[in-house]
């Protein structure tokens, strides 16, 4: 799995969304996720989740099928504290063999800002090795 942060203060005109705040992706085998603060023209912030998954068509082309999720700020407690109840849930009664096969080591990306990023198959290479 790969993430980053993206888009800080992108505007979008004669939208219903104002501004987008900040974004972060995590990419996920065939999916990729989106987490977007978002503004209304009211300066109100939401958040919204986007799964985006690659599809292949007959013909040999690809589209990108996308599931989106609007939270608006009033319902963070309950879906945060819903979500991690539920994922206690799955850690509780999945045995530990199937998790480490189903939980894939992350990998991290930030971009647009200036952080490390651990990468999976990193290899340190000096000039003089060149």
């Amino acid at each position: 799995m790969e993430s980053g942060d993206i888009k800080e203060g992108a505007k979008f005109k004669d939208s219903k969304f104002k501004q987008e705040i900040h974004s972060k992706v995590i990419r996920a085998g065939k999916r990729t996720y989106f987490f977007d603060v978002k503004s209304t023209r009211n300066d109100e912030y939401y958040l919204t989740i986007t799964e985006s998954k690659k599809r292949f068509g007959e013909n040999g082309k690809f589209s990108y099928e996308k599931h989106k999720i609007f939270l608006y700020r009033e319902d963070f407690t309950k879906f945060i504290e819903s979500l991690q109840e539920v994922v206690d849930f799955i850690h509780g009664k999945q045995p530990e063999e199937l998790r480490e096969e189903v939980e894939p080591v992350a990998e991290t990306e930030e971009v647009g800002e200036e952080e490390k990023v651990p990468v999976k198959d990193y290899t340190d290479v000096e000039f003089e090795d060149i």
